[in-house]
């Protein structure tokens, strides 16, 4: 059995469309609590980090929106991980936009005491723009470049760390929407892409199974951090940044099955249900299957 600890992070300033600040609450309104109890596993709520809204928010730099904000719920973010982590509990954060993931990573590795983490990172974008490449400003797109050591004066040491995440075990699955310069930016890193076209190739069980080795490389544990926007639009159409093509309902469902059966997941988000362009509560009920699915439900 494991000790869930929920955190919600109610943040939509890391993108452009508003809403996703209502993902949290969507996500437990479809059950979420409930049904993983229902699979024994104890859970505590521990309730939102305080999130700052876009309308009482100033643009202090049009190539990093928000960045104060931002990195004020970060910080809080990470210490309420990192305190969960010291528990030996598994933290699993509600977004909110992706920008959310910094403060995941970087509690991670405080908690750790100093040691970086594994990824596996699903999702139709790469999120490793930074600040001077950036085509949108946003910081949602940045995350996963600014955890891997490219924050710079953006996210100075103290107090980020210089680097949470080992970038030779990333692995992004299910990217398909890179921008030119990020695409150098994640070669040069030597972060592991595994495309649509190579889900398309070799499916999903083997994409996953490399992935998995990845991100468990030399510390047989990672993190999973989970944008709803790699799936196909047509299973999940409450996403801010929808991109065609994305991975079928039951292959996030394998996916997931496979991360729970490699025992090695010790955290995971789940980001970017946007409500107000949801169908019915259907990305968010989806969100939950797919938390379950990580959790150890079955077929049969």
């Amino acid at each position: 059995m494991t000790e869930v600890e929920l955190i919600g992070v109610p943040l939509d300033l890391g993108a452009d469309r508003r809403g996703v600040d209502m993902g949290p609450f969507a996500i437990r309104y479809a059950g979420l609590a409930e049904k993983l109890r229902d699979l024994g596993h104890k859970v505590v709520d521990s309730g939102n980090i305080r999130t700052p809204v876009a309308g009482e928010s100033k643009v202090e730099f049009s190539n990093a929106k928000f960045l104060s904000g931002i990195r004020g719920v970060c910080l809080d973010l990470s210490k309420t991980v990192s305190g969960i982590i010291r528990r030996n509990n598994l933290p699993l954060v509600l977004g909110g936009d992706h920008s959310i993931a910094i403060g995941t990573l970087a509690g991670l590795y405080r908690g750790r005491r100093g040691k970086e983490v594994g990824v596996i990172w699903l999702d139709a974008h790469g999120d490793f723009n930074t600040p001077d490449i950036t085509p949108s400003g946003n910081i949602h797109g940045m995350s996963l470049a600014i955890s891997a050591g490219m924050g710079g004066k953006w996210f100075p040491s103290p107090p980020w760390p210089e680097k949470a995440v080992d970038p030779s075990r990333i692995a992004i699955v299910g990217g398909r929407n890179f921008d030119p310069e990020e695409r150098k930016n994640i070669r040069k890193s030597g972060v592991r892409v595994f495309s649509m076209a190579d889900i398309d190739r070799l499916g999903m069980q083997e994409v996953m199974e490399q992935a998995i080795r990845v991100a468990s490389a030399s510390d047989d544990s990672f993190h999973v951090s989970f944008d709803m926007d790699v799936i196909d639009p047509s299973d999940a159409p409450g996403v801010g940044t929808p991109v065609r093509g994305g991975i079928t309902y039951r292959e996030a469902h394998l996916a997931m099955e496979m991360i729970h059966d490699a025992s090695s997941m010790e955290s995971l988000e789940v980001v970017e249900v946007n409500p107000i362009l949801d169908q019915y509560n259907a990305t968010a009920e989806l969100a939950v299957e797919l938390i379950l699915s990580s959790m150890g439900k079955k077929i049969i």
